[in-house]
């Protein structure tokens, strides 16, 4: 089996209750648990997906978003390449949260070009919306985040969400590097989107 190019560490935040840990459960388990519990401090899986025609293994470290968990994150933000800022599309206070995440994600991110997606979560559960498509799209353009609305019951964008982050890391100069230093890499130009489509661009 050909080996990886790179390990790449991609953080998942956002308020508790939004549905981090459901969102990595989906996307590396291809599992949808409704009696999954709130993470306590962390949770860490790996997945080794292929991107441009290579093999990545992500190390993906899924975050408490319980205030009294906070204190504890600051170390497990060095060296991260990604970040992925989930909100409850159901759960206005949750998105009204993100600035809070963005401020602590740039105090300790090591990498300050590290590449940040904007996921609203739980857009199966339409009739209970209460932030709307294009607030997500203009919240991420402000904040040069990409973009998508998903939903970890469905499996709706969801490793699209990931496939589109880890694209553009590997497009990101200086911020990965290739393990054993191996040659003749060749990243092709990204798609103008990942999966269904419904993956908005790097605003």
């Amino acid at each position: 089996m050909e080996e990886a190019i790179t390990t790449l560490k991609v953080l998942i935040i956002g308020e508790a209750d939004v549905g981090k840990s459901c969102l990595l459960l989906r996307f590396v388990e291809d599992t949808f648990d409704t009696q999954l519990t709130s993470t306590i401090g962390f949770d860490h899986k790996s997945k080794v997906i292929t991107v441009f025609d290579n093999k990545v293994k992500l190390s993906l470290w899924d975050t408490a978003g319980s205030e009294r968990f906070r204190t504890l994150t600051a170390s497990y933000y060095r060296g991260a390449q990604g970040a992925v800022l989930v909100y409850d599309v159901t759960c206005r206070e949750s998105f009204e949260k993100l600035d809070s995440w963005l401020i602590e994600l740039e105090t300790y991110a090591t990498h300050k070009n590290i590449v940040k997606m904007l996921v609203g979560n739980k857009v199966d559960k339409h009739e209970q919306r209460q932030v709307t498509k294009q607030e997500g799209i203009s919240y991420a353009r402000r904040h040069q985040m990409l973009f998508v609305e998903a939903s970890a019951r469905t499996s709706e964008n969801v490793t699209g969400c990931f496939e589109e982050l880890v694209a553009k890391i590997l497009h990101t100069p200086g911020l990965w590097t290739k393990k054993n230093d191996r040659e003749n890499i060749t990243l092709t130009d990204a798609p103008d989107n990942l999966g269904d489509g419904s993956v908005c661009g790097y605003c």
